[in-house]
C-alpha cells in the first residue's frame, strides 16, 4: 500500500477555510496527485483540509471523502493559554537542540516545554488512533512494526489530507521517531506538501513503511 499524505493549502485559520491562494495551491496539487493512482480519499474534519481534499475529489472523480476525526490539527500551550508560542513544539524542539537535549528519548514529554502542553494530549491521541486506522487498511501494529493481514500482493494507494502538526505526529508513530525529533526533521511543512509512505504487501511478516517522498512541494513552483 502507498499512503500519500498532503498538507492543506494556504488557510484562513479564523474561518477554517482556504484563501484564494490556498484554492490555487489545492488545484495544482490535485493535478499533481492524479499520477499517483489514488483510489481512496481520507481527510481531517477541519475545513481547510476538507476543501483541499475536495479539489482532488473533483479532479479525480473519486466522490467519497472519508473523514478521520483524529487527524484534526494539534493544539499547543496550556488549556487556558492556547497557542502561546513558548509551547510551540517546533520552536521548543529547536531550543532543546540548542540546550544539547536528546530529542530521541522516549521521555520527551517530561521536558518542561511539553509539561501541561495540549500538544502532548493531541499527539498521543494521534499515536493511538493512527494504529487503529492502519489496522482497518490491513496493517496491524505489533511492537515497533506492522504486520500485513491482507491478500498477498494486493496493492492500493490512498491519500490523506490533513495538517502540518497532525501529519508530523502520524509520521512519528509509523516511523518510530519521537515527535520533537520529527518536528525538526520535517520542519514546518509547506502548504500542500506531499509525503508518501510505501507499506509491505506480503502477509504474515513484520515490516515498517519506506519513505518514498518527504515534504515535496515542487509543484508550488508553478506560476499561479
Amino acid at each position: 500500500m502507498k499512503l500519500v499524505l498532503v498538507r492543506h493549502g494556504d488557510p484562513d485559520y479564523e474561518k477554517d477555510c482556504l484563501t484564494d491562494l490556498g484554492h490555487k495551491q489545492a488545484e495544482i496539487v490535485a493535478h499533481r496527485l492524479l499520477s499517483e493512482g489514488i483510489e481512496e480519499i481520507f481527510s481531517s474534519p477541519l475545513g481547510r483540509a476538507r476543501e483541499t481534499a475536495q479539489h482532488f475529489s473533483d479532479a479525480s472523480g473519486i466522490k467519497k471523502i472519508e473523514i478521520l476525526d483524529f487527524m484534526r490539527e494539534i493544539r499547543f500551550g496550556p488549556e487556558d493559554d492556547l497557542y502561546n508560542e513558548s509551547y510551540n513544539p517546533w520552536l521548543c524542539a529547536v531550543d532543546l537542540i540548542h540546550e544539547g537535549k536528546d530529542l530521541q528519548t522516549s521521555d520527551w514529554r517530561d521536558y518542561p516545554a511539553f509539561i501541561n502542553n495540549t500538544a502532548v494530549t493531541d499527539v498521543d491521541n494521534i499515536l493511538v488512533n493512527a494504529d487503529k486506522w492502519l489496522e482497518t487498511l490491513g496493517y496491524k501494529r505489533e511492537g515497533l512494526y506492522y504486520r500485513y493481514t491482507g491478500e498477498e500482493g494486493k496493492d492500493r494507494t490512498v491519500a490523506l489530507f490533513s495538517h502540518g502538526g497532525s501529519s508530523t505526529a502520524f509520521l512519528s508513530r509509523v516511523l518510530n521517531i519521537p515527535f520533537p525529533h520529527m518536528c525538526v526533521l520535517l520542519g514546518h511543512l509547506r502548504h500542500t506538501a506531499i509525503t508518501t509512505l510505501k507499506f509491505d504487501t506480503k502477509p504474515d511478516r513484520l515490516s515498517m513503511p519506506i519513505v518514498e517522498l518527504a515534504s515535496d512541494s515542487g509543484h508550488l513552483s508553478i506560476t499561479y
